[in-house]
């Protein structure tokens, strides 16, 4: 999805554990292992856009996790699943993004790409591949699915 904003943009990324192993994707675009996620559309939450990225990109259906209890209220009102993580950052010289980071695990390791999602490169990594340099990780990337693997994984 483009860009909603002039500015500032928020957006999701899911990490998603399977057994012992978190999934992320080579971008097509920026050639850099990302989880997955993208922009929350103007007419949902941001549980609704991470539920729905992970289903456009790679074909699973999810529930994000979350140990904290969560009220019930009146009609019309929902209590969020919480992000991990929060950080902003630069896309580019003018525009910036907010991203809430949330975990999930996964039912399979089947990745069905969807017809406009399409990366070069997927992989499910094993807490040692993630420190490994030769995949040229970024740091904040193996930081969040460390601790997805430490927080969910068997």
């Amino acid at each position: 999805m483009p860009h909603i904003h002039e500015k500032i943009d928020f957006t999701v990324e899911v990490f998603l554990v399977y057994g012992n192993t978190v999934f992320l994707r080579k971008h097509d675009k920026y050639k850099i292992w990302l989880s997955v996620g993208g922009h929350i559309e103007p007419d949902e939450d941001p549980n609704q856009a991470a539920i729905r990225e992970v289903k456009e990109e790679v074909g699973i259906d999810i529930v994000l996790e979350s140990d904290i209890p969560r009220p019930e209220g009146p009609e019309g009102f929902r209590e969020l699943v919480a992000p991990r993580f929060l950080n902003r950052h630069r896309i580019n010289k003018t525009h910036e993004h907010v991203t809430m980071i949330y975990f999930a695990k996964s039912p399979t390791d089947e990745i069905r790409h969807g017809a406009t999602e399409i990366s070069d490169e997927v992989h499910w990594f094993t807490a040692r591949e993630l420190g490994d340099p030769s995949f040229g990780l970024q740091e904040h990337i193996r930081f969040y699915a460390e601790r997805a693997l430490t927080e969910l994984g068997h």
